[in-house]
């Protein structure tokens, strides 16, 4: 069986992983690199049981436990790191600080998380991790954009078209995150957003305990917005802030950040912690999170065409719900049916976004 998915993130990765654990024929095609959109720039926040009420919740339960498990089987150091997580509010006035890295100006309300419910992983090291490790099985990288999807006369899918060539296939995997959208213009697919998250990396090293914040804190106009910082094993903490709707470029390198925004977000960090007031930054940066109509992602086959699949639309969840997605597509194109119910994220249950006869 040949499977070709078009992608290089981090529901990409762990798609070619899990089929090419399985002996699968798997080439994977991605235009400008892997990791270079939203899995390389998102926080990697993982959560045992945030989704608890949710369609999401039987998939994030089992990412938590594959996030775990992975790190301990597959070569490589992404930062894989268990860690608190911790709400609270920036306030105006200086009161007293409830953590010690802490300035007195945050007012902690509530621990979210524990070591044992919370952790994070550096997206970027995690999705050429497990890239590396399907190339190791097997699998194939192909650098190419693709440019539509072959069809039979039956119209099931029998590969791809690219601009370096076609590429035959028996199965195609959609996992393009926001870019999924141009694919709706060859298969029924819903459409796909893209939500850019602005956000800053600090050099912190070991001044900075595994404290994961979410913190509310009033800005301009009045409007209240949530302040997420994210300490790293690798010594840097990331934050982010700001997120807003708009289209995509069509190359995933060109979503820039708006300096303004990252101006902003500095200023929080500053008031935060003491520790962000001299720390280098060594990275401004924004990725466009996919989206869809519902927020839920889009996981399964594609109605209309044979050998068509998709999964993207993860918005915040991509990196958390990344290993239990690819191995829930390994099992729905080899098998035909996933152990996680995946009827929550039928493609079908969203109009397309060209309808096609």
């Amino acid at each position: 069986m040949r499977v070709v998915i078009c992608g290089g993130g981090a529901i990409a990765a762990c798609t070619a992983y899990f089929l090419s654990r399985r002996g699968i024929d798997v080439t994977v095609v991605e235009g400008t690199g892997v990791a270079c959109a939203a899995s390389g720039k998102a926080g990697g926040f993982l959560a045992l049981d945030w989704c608890a009420g949710s369609p999401l919740d039987a998939l994030a339960r089992r990412s938590f436990g594959l996030h775990a498990q992975l790190a301990g089987e597959i070569e490589g150091d992404w930062g894989y790191r268990p860690m608190t997580a911790y709400a609270g509010y920036i306030v105006p006035r200086r009161g007293s600080a409830t953590l010690d890295w802490l300035s007195e100006r945050v007012q902690i309300t509530s621990r979210l998380g524990t070591p044992e419910t919370t952790a994070i992983v550096h997206p970027e090291k995690f999705t050429k991790a497990m890239m590396h490790e399907a190339q190791r099985l097997g699998a194939v990288l192909r650098e190419a954009r693709v440019t539509g999807i072959l069809r039979s006369g039956d119209g099931s899918v029998g590969g791809i078209e690219t601009d370096g060539g076609r590429i035959a296939a028996d199965a195609v995997v959609i996992a393009m995150g926001p870019w999924s959208l141009f694919a709706g213009e060859w298969l029924n697919l819903p459409p796909v957003f893209g939500r850019k998250s602005p956000s800053l990396v600090f050099d912190t090293g070991t001044r900075v305990p595994p404290d994961a914040l979410f913190l509310d804190c009033e800005g301009e106009g009045g409007v209240t917005v949530t302040v997420e910082v994210f300490p790293r094993a690798g010594g840097n903490t990331y934050a982010t802030a700001f997120s807003t709707e708009g289209p995509v470029p069509l190359d995933p390198a060109a979503v820039v950040p708006d300096p303004d925004a990252l101006d902003q977000l500095q200023q929080i960090c500053g008031l935060i912690s003491p520790v962000f007031e001299d720390a280098r930054v060594i990275a401004r940066q924004a990725c466009a999170r996919p989206v869809t109509q519902d927020f839920m992602p889009l996981i399964g086959k594609v109605p209309g065409a044979a050998g068509a699949y998709v999964a993207t639309g993860h918005n915040v969840w991509g990196i958390l719900n990344a290993p239990a997605t690819g191995e829930a597509m390994a099992a729905l194109v080899v098998d035909g049916a996933a152990k996680v119910d995946l009827r929550p994220f039928d493609p079908g249950r969203l109009r397309p976004r060209v309808a096609r006869r």
